[in-house]
């Protein structure tokens, strides 16, 4: 599924503030700075950062 690209524009790795780019075959995106990636569900961005305890 393709993520809209007016929200592509929008969205900000929620660690470092950079960028994302959008790896469609992967259904992910992707940090290229800070190296993370973020799953994309059914055209849902989850940008959740695992925090250690």
């Amino acid at each position: 599924m393709s993520l809209d690209a007016e929200l592509l524009k929008i969205l900000a790795c929620p660690v470092c503030k950079k960028a994302l780019s959008y790896d469609e075959p992967a259904s992910r995106l992707r940090c290229a700075p800070c190296r993370r990636d973020y799953p994309v569900r059914d055209g849902i961005p989850i940008l959740l950062v695992d925090d250690p305890k």
